[in-house]
């Protein structure tokens, strides 16, 4: 695994991690450890095929071979045991364009659509951009981590919501539900005939040890009220390259979502994008148990320098993800004052919490998939920080 320790330089490449600062005000010392993606070197089949790819030097309209299709009903059968049939697949550019396009697609303007923060913040913007009511059901915060308020979601779902989205695994607090927390939502669902589009991006990064369930894979019947969004970019770093699978299992639901994906015309992905996914999911296997050993290994360090060090700190147990959930409301700061803290102070830019919602006013989301040398370096600054600037109120 000695290539996860690799620092590789992404600076001057328009990385918007790393090349974003002065475009988002961002001071330029502020170590970037924010957005979504890996600062490791990706699976060496990928690049290969993306090789071979560019190659041809004709770069046209392209469509999923049936090599693509067989990738990923392998992944799933192999890493999920969930058998896919291949007229569910439909690619499009992301998965926070499904969303919107199955707010589009499956809802009216004034529907109620329901959430669960704090949740990733593109899920309210595609609520309210589209012009539908929010409704949320906060998670509860325990010592152990979060859990789901079954009593507050069915009296919520049963006042009228016609769709749910649901994040599973949950970005940013961490939590791979269980077969039974799934159920227990599917079943309300089905109960008042409401759609869940399942955000399920993050499917492959539990931690060794922890299943992830995709939707429909828990039990049959939820595959006629199930829109499960799914993609490469997270898992094997290929967010550039635009490409997302959704998987619709119900007929009459997917000629609806495929209407909206013509209408706004985002029924295609990019020729590279299709290769890139294809061998990421045809070899991917061991690179990526490799990698989730190693975050596994960040999330454990973070953790034991945060218990050591800055015990006010508190960190959410979490089951999954390379993204920490922090709570800083000890320090007793506003979100700005935080924010400005991190950023001026601890030199680090971290995504804050309250852009994911009122739930998470005093938190901050840590990136930790990047070497152990980055996040050593963040942790003793932040250290630095906090002994310097709460010297009085540590005593």
């Amino acid at each position: 695994m000695k290539s996860f320790d690799r620092v590789i330089n992404r600076r001057g490449t328009g990385s918007a991690k790393w090349d974003g600062h002065a475009q988002m005000g961002i001071p330029a010392e502020a170590l970037p450890l924010w957005v979504a993606d890996m600062d490791f070197e990706i699976l060496p089949q990928v690049t290969e095929a993306i090789k071979g790819r560019i190659a041809h030097e004709i770069y046209g309209y392209s469509l999923p071979t049936d090599s693509y299709y067989k990738s990923l009903q392998g992944w799933m059968q192999r890493r999920f045991n969930w058998a896919i049939e291949k007229e569910w697949i439909l690619t499009v550019p992301g998965v926070v364009p499904a969303i919107n396009l199955a707010l589009q697609a499956f809802t009216r303007p004034g529907d109620a659509v329901l959430i669960q923060p704090p949740v990733y913040p593109p899920f309210a913007n595609a609520v309210l951009g589209n012009g539908r009511k929010l409704i949320k059901n906060p998670l509860i915060r325990q010592q152990e981590g979060y859990r789901i308020d079954f009593q507050d979601f069915e009296a919520k779902i049963k006042e009228g919501v016609k769709l749910f989205i649901l994040c599973s695994p949950h970005n940013p607090v961490g939590r791979v539900w269980t077969p039974q927390e799934l159920k227990q939502m599917a079943d309300i669902c089905l109960k008042y005939n409401v759609l869940i589009v399942a955000d399920e991006i993050h499917q492959d990064l539990a931690f060794p040890g922890v299943r992830h369930y995709p939707l429909p894979s828990v039990d049959a019947a939820y595959s006629d009220i199930s829109i499960v969004c799914t993609a490469p970019s997270k898992t094997f770093n290929l967010a550039g390259l635009q490409t997302s699978n959704i998987f619709v299992p119900n007929p009459k639901l997917r000629a609806q979502f495929e209407a909206a994906a013509r209408c706004w015309g985002v029924g295609k992905v990019n020729a590279i994008g299709l290769v890139a996914c294809e061998a990421a999911y045809t070899y991917g296997d061991q690179w990526l148990d490799e990698a989730m050993a190693y975050i596994a290994a960040n999330k454990d360090f973070v953790r034991d320098f945060l218990a050591e060090n800055l015990p006010e700190i508190k960190m959410a147990e979490s089951q999954g993800l390379y993204l920490l959930w922090l709570d800083f409301n000890a320090l007793g700061l506003s979100p700005q004052e935080l924010e400005s803290f991190l950023l001026t102070k601890a030199h680090l830019w971290l995504n804050q919490g309250y852009t994911f919602g009122d739930e998470g006013r005093g938190f901050v989301r840590l990136n930790t998939a990047c070497p152990r040398s980055r996040l050593v370096k963040a942790m003793e600054g932040l250290k630095v920080a906090i002994d310097d600037s709460f010297r009085d109120k540590r005593k």
